[in-house]
């Protein structure tokens, strides 16, 4: 596989390829994984499906601390889906990152991950763990509140995968009112998460109460789109990662 690389070709944002991948170190996240009712279904493309009737998704904010693409902060949210090889993984409808045009660029442009720059926290208080999301500055999105208060147990782990694919619409627009040029692909990707060990050589892997709240519904990133349901499962935890580009699926063109 040749090195992906961007544009400008003398000056790219990233470069990547199958022997170098994507890396990040450091890692640090708090998920909440709820039912959905079926307005999850108006957001998928034709060729997934939802995983489980009423249908999962995930809301999540992590925080990269190293990475190959530089820091960053990151805010998504997926749906759990079933694709046409039978594989299970997320689609993603929305993912927001902090100010880093590489993370934006290589997201968008090779996997089709439609990330917009927003204003993102992950902090700890106290036995506490809080990420935010904002586009603009001011405008809070939703808020995720965790207490990560016990190591996750072996059933629970059942529900949890290091391993995980994704899938996302890469979209070219046409050039003109011709529609030439146009292109839409649906792409699989996936993230190998190694999680870090403690001094006790456990694995830094919790669970606890999680809250998520969309404080300020907004038109222009209908993240509430996802109304919360059932909580299913929340996780705080800490991994190292590597992430591939797999195949697409489909393609349509002008």
């Amino acid at each position: 596989m040749p090195d992906v690389k961007g544009i400008p070709l003398d000056a790219p944002l990233y470069h990547g390829g199958k022997n170098r991948g994507s890396s990040f170190l450091g890692c640090q996240a708090i998920n909440l994984m709820f039912s959905v009712g079926h307005e999850a279904n108006c957001l998928l493309p034709k060729e997934l499906v939802p995983a489980a009737n009423p249908a999962i998704t995930i809301v999540g904010v992590a925080s990269y601390r190293s990475s190959t693409v530089g820091p960053y902060l990151e805010c998504y949210s997926g749906i759990q889906v079933r694709d046409p090889d039978g594989e299970i993984g997320y689609y993603i409808p929305y993912i927001y990152v902090t100010k880093n045009d590489a993370a934006l660029a290589s997201g968008r442009e090779v996997l089709g991950a439609p990330k917009k720059l927003a204003h993102i926290t992950l902090i700890r208080e106290g036995g506490l763990i809080q990420g935010t999301l904002e586009r603009p500055a001011g405008k809070r999105l939703l808020t995720l509140t965790a207490q990560p208060d016990q190591r996750m147990s072996s059933g629970s782990r059942q529900m949890y995968s290091a391993r995980t694919n994704f899938y996302s619409v890469r979209h070219l627009p046409p050039i003109n009112e011709s529609g030439k040029g146009a292109v839409t692909q649906l792409v699989k990707w996936c993230t190998d998460r190694t999680l870090r060990r403690d001094e006790r050589g456990e694995e830094v892997l919790f669970t606890g109460p999680v809250s998520l709240t969309y404080d300020s519904p907004s038109i222009i990133d209908p993240v509430h789109n996802l109304t919360v349901g059932q909580a299913v499962l929340g996780t705080y935890e800490e991994y190292d990662a590597r992430l591939e580009a797999i195949d697409i699926l489909s393609e349509e063109s002008s």
